[in-house]
Protein backbone atom coordinates (compact mmCIF):
# COMPACT_ATOMS: atom_id res chain seq x y z
CA UNK A 1 0.00 0.00 0.00
CA UNK A 2 2.74 2.30 1.04
CA UNK A 3 4.35 2.03 -2.13
CA UNK A 4 1.31 3.11 -4.10
CA UNK A 5 1.44 5.84 -2.38
CA UNK A 6 4.46 6.95 -2.89
CA UNK A 7 4.01 5.72 -6.67
CA UNK A 8 1.07 8.25 -6.32
CA UNK A 9 2.68 10.69 -5.38
CA UNK A 10 5.48 10.82 -7.56
CA UNK A 11 3.20 10.39 -10.77
CA UNK A 12 1.50 13.29 -10.03
CA UNK A 13 4.23 16.01 -9.12
CA UNK A 14 6.03 14.52 -12.01
CA UNK A 15 3.18 14.76 -14.05
CA UNK A 16 1.34 18.46 -13.02
CA UNK A 17 5.10 19.88 -13.43
CA UNK A 18 5.64 18.50 -16.53
CA UNK A 19 2.20 19.76 -18.00
CA UNK A 20 2.49 23.05 -16.77
CA UNK A 21 5.58 23.69 -18.39
CA UNK A 22 4.36 22.29 -21.79
CA UNK A 23 0.88 24.54 -21.35
CA UNK A 24 3.19 27.57 -20.61
CA UNK A 25 6.01 26.73 -23.30
CA UNK A 26 2.59 26.18 -26.11
CA UNK A 27 0.77 29.18 -25.19
CA UNK A 28 3.86 31.38 -25.37
CA UNK A 29 4.92 29.69 -28.77
CA UNK A 30 1.37 30.54 -30.09
CA UNK A 31 1.35 33.78 -28.62
CA UNK A 32 4.53 35.07 -30.87
CA UNK A 33 4.71 32.38 -33.80
CA UNK A 34 2.71 34.84 -35.90
CA UNK A 35 3.23 38.45 -34.07
CA UNK A 36 6.08 39.32 -36.92
CA UNK A 37 3.66 38.87 -39.29
CA UNK A 38 1.02 40.77 -37.65
CA UNK A 39 2.68 43.86 -37.20
CA UNK A 40 5.46 43.06 -34.73
CA UNK A 41 6.00 44.45 -31.37
CA UNK A 42 3.61 44.78 -28.53
CA UNK A 43 0.54 45.08 -31.55
CA UNK A 44 1.54 42.21 -33.13
CA UNK A 45 1.62 39.62 -30.27
CA UNK A 46 -1.80 41.12 -29.21
CA UNK A 47 -3.57 40.29 -32.91
CA UNK A 48 -1.78 36.91 -32.71
CA UNK A 49 -3.69 36.08 -29.35
CA UNK A 50 -6.17 34.43 -30.13
CA UNK A 51 -4.18 32.17 -31.91
CA UNK A 52 -2.62 31.15 -27.93
CA UNK A 53 -6.42 30.54 -27.07
CA UNK A 54 -6.68 26.69 -27.27
CA UNK A 55 -3.21 26.58 -24.88
CA UNK A 56 -4.20 29.06 -22.23
CA UNK A 57 -7.54 26.58 -22.37
CA UNK A 58 -5.05 23.26 -21.39
CA UNK A 59 -3.59 25.77 -18.66
CA UNK A 60 -6.95 26.05 -17.03
CA UNK A 61 -7.22 22.31 -17.40
CA UNK A 62 -3.96 21.91 -15.75
CA UNK A 63 -4.91 23.74 -12.86
CA UNK A 64 -8.15 21.77 -12.78
CA UNK A 65 -6.42 18.48 -12.66
CA UNK A 66 -4.16 20.04 -9.62
CA UNK A 67 -7.92 20.38 -8.00
CA UNK A 68 -9.48 16.80 -8.82
CA UNK A 69 -6.95 14.25 -10.77
CA UNK A 70 -9.86 12.14 -12.69
CA UNK A 71 -11.51 15.04 -14.04
CA UNK A 72 -8.69 16.90 -15.17
CA UNK A 73 -6.44 13.83 -16.64
CA UNK A 74 -9.67 12.94 -18.59
CA UNK A 75 -10.12 16.21 -19.93
CA UNK A 76 -6.41 16.54 -20.93
CA UNK A 77 -6.49 12.96 -22.22
CA UNK A 78 -9.88 14.32 -23.90
CA UNK A 79 -7.65 17.14 -25.23
CA UNK A 80 -4.66 15.00 -26.51
CA UNK A 81 -7.33 13.05 -28.36
CA UNK A 82 -9.03 16.22 -30.28
CA UNK A 83 -5.32 17.58 -31.19
CA UNK A 84 -5.44 14.74 -33.75
CA UNK A 85 -8.50 15.82 -35.26
CA UNK A 86 -7.91 19.65 -34.91
CA UNK A 87 -4.16 19.98 -35.93
CA UNK A 88 -4.23 16.93 -38.36
CA UNK A 89 -1.27 15.35 -36.32
CA UNK A 90 -2.38 12.15 -37.57
CA UNK A 91 -0.94 13.28 -40.99
CA UNK A 92 2.16 14.40 -39.66
CA UNK A 93 4.15 12.52 -36.99
CA UNK A 94 6.46 15.09 -36.08
CA UNK A 95 3.10 16.81 -34.47
CA UNK A 96 1.83 14.09 -33.16
CA UNK A 97 4.83 12.76 -30.63
CA UNK A 98 5.17 16.69 -29.98
CA UNK A 99 1.69 17.85 -29.11
CA UNK A 100 -0.75 14.92 -29.01
CA UNK A 101 0.67 12.19 -27.67
CA UNK A 102 2.29 13.91 -24.72
CA UNK A 103 -1.09 15.26 -23.66
CA UNK A 104 -2.95 11.52 -23.76
CA UNK A 105 -0.10 9.61 -21.71
CA UNK A 106 -0.33 12.53 -19.20
CA UNK A 107 -3.75 12.80 -18.91
CA UNK A 108 -3.81 9.67 -18.65
CA UNK A 109 -0.84 9.70 -15.80
CA UNK A 110 -3.32 11.60 -13.71
CA UNK A 111 -6.13 9.21 -13.71
CA UNK A 112 -3.68 7.01 -13.18
CA UNK A 113 -2.40 8.56 -9.64
CA UNK A 114 -5.81 9.46 -8.59
CA UNK A 115 -6.61 5.50 -9.44
CA UNK A 116 -3.67 4.72 -6.97
CA UNK A 117 -4.84 7.04 -4.02
CA UNK A 118 -8.79 6.18 -4.27
CA UNK A 119 -7.47 2.26 -3.59
CA UNK A 120 -6.22 3.30 -0.30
Amino acid sequence: MEHEDKLAKVLRYITRTVLLIISVFWFIFALLSGAEELGGGIIGIVRNSPNALPWLLLFVFVFVAWKWERIGGTIITAMGLLTIFLLDSYKEPFVFLLISLPLMILGSFLIISWYLTKEK
